[in-house]
């Protein structure tokens, strides 16, 4: 079902524009930014005159088309296909809209692809596929692929959206990136790292506990454990992901099968009894004695928007470092701190695929920003810090070329 669209008016009898003949744009700044889009197509070449038109179009064209059709590499050079991104979703996990569908989900799409230029020199096409088909989706998706260097899903459901990402990456030779799991995951371990190091401990010293078994949840528990984690357990709306659940998805259960080391089974609120680190990607609430509970110097994590699983004034109380998912506090694990870098590393080298080893090299380089700055209400960098960038670029692709999925 579609998302009400509420007037932002006060006035109670307000309707839409179409109800009322008069613009949103007249009551809420938000629809003035949005009015036309926010982004459009730029030449970046000059058609002032004949001989221009003769270079961008015929007959000029015909020989570089002539000349990427024997040597199909050249499309890297000669098009803009080595610095653009699909940004690809079908709209059935919005922000925290949920099932909108791809109309209502494009102003989230076109924000994506100005971020994506804005932070990482990155060019991105939104692209709202109208079916929810798994396959259909891959498809689709497989022949439109070769007019960009890369794909960006965003906001599809899970689990279809493990299934997406995996048959993509399987048919395609440029990466295909998630970000709602691996953007999530590469910031909330940057972040882990610093408040590990603040504390004087060790990823490995570390019990963490992630409320979410979806996309974010499953992405973050595998990429800590990568990292080496000491332990992790994740939960669900039925409890704690163990191999003794009879009720598990496939997804869910590979995630039992390198998770939860120390077999808890029960409430997400008993695993945390104990726990140094609580990850939030769900959107529930944390009762307040299940964080009192957590071992002393704990780290609480709660990345929700727009309520936070435990509001940081609950969680300060109990916990050395607290990170959210919102602008307003400290701490904010954003997921631009990662794609548009990640994006730019891996189209810089033309890499093939992104690897566990680039996104484990991103996060290195995120939390290394921080440097000696390093404090409790600063464990993540600012979107706005100029460093972040550049920083996980080069480090994304020094990777990709250590991991032999470079080609130039």
């Amino acid at each position: 079902m579609a998302a009400e669209i509420v007037n932002p008016r006060s006035d109670s009898d307000a309707g839409t524009e179409q109800e009322t003949g008069e613009p949103l744009d007249s009551f809420d700044p938000a629809f003035a930014l949005h009015r036309g889009g926010k982004m459009a197509v730029q030449a970046t070449v000059p058609v002032r005159d004949k001989d221009d038109l003769s270079l961008a179009y015929t007959p000029g064209v015909a020989k570089v088309c002539s000349a990427i059709a024997e040597q199909p590499d050249l499309v890297h050079d000669y098009t803009w296909k080595s610095s653009v991104v699909a940004v690809v979703t079908d709209g059935t996990a919005v922000l925290g809209l949920g099932d909108i569908g791809p109309e209502a989900s494009l102003p989230v799409m076109e924000g994506k692809a100005i971020l994506f230029k804005q932070f990482g020199g990155v060019d991105a096409v939104p692209i709202a596929l109208d079916c929810t088909d798994a396959d259909e989706i891959v498809e689709t998706v497989v022949r439109l692929a070769p007019s960009f260097g890369g794909v960006n899903l965003e906001d599809i459901s899970a689990p279809r959206c493990f299934e997406i990402e995996r048959k993509l990456q399987e048919r395609l030779d440029i990466p295909i990136f998630h970000d709602d799991q691996h953007g999530t995951a590469v910031v909330t371990l940057a972040a882990l790292r610093n408040a590990a190091r603040l504390s004087g401990r060790t990823l490995g010293e570390l019990r963490a506990v992630i409320s979410g078994a979806g996309a974010a949840g499953v992405a973050i528990a595998k990429m800590l454990v990568e990292a080496g984690i000491g332990d992790v357990a994740v939960a669900d709306r039925k409890g704690v992901v163990s191999v003794d659940r009879d009720d598990l998805t496939p997804v869910k259960r590979e995630l039992a099968s390198f998770t939860n080391k120390a077999g808890l089974s029960g409430s997400l609120e008993s695993a945390l009894a104990g726990a140094d680190v609580f990850i939030g990607v769900s959107g529930g609430t944390v009762p307040e004695p299940a964080v009192a509970s957590m071992a002393k110097g704990a780290f609480v994590f709660a990345m929700a928007n727009p309520n936070p699983e435990v509001h940081p004034e609950v969680a300060h109380k109990y916990a050395a470092v607290v990170a959210t998912g919102r602008s307003d506090f400290p701490n904010q694990i954003n997921n631009v701190l990662a794609f548009p870098g990640i994006f730019a590393g891996a189209l810089q080298v033309r890499a093939s695929r992104i690897t566990e080893g680039m996104k484990l090299a991103a996060a290195e380089a995120l939390a290394s920003v921080v440097g000696d700055d390093l404090a409790a209400d600063y464990v993540i960098p600012s979107p706005f810090d100029e460093r972040v960038a550049p920083a996980v670029t080069a480090a994304v692709a020094a990777a990709a070329r250590a991991e032999g999925v470079a080609r130039r």
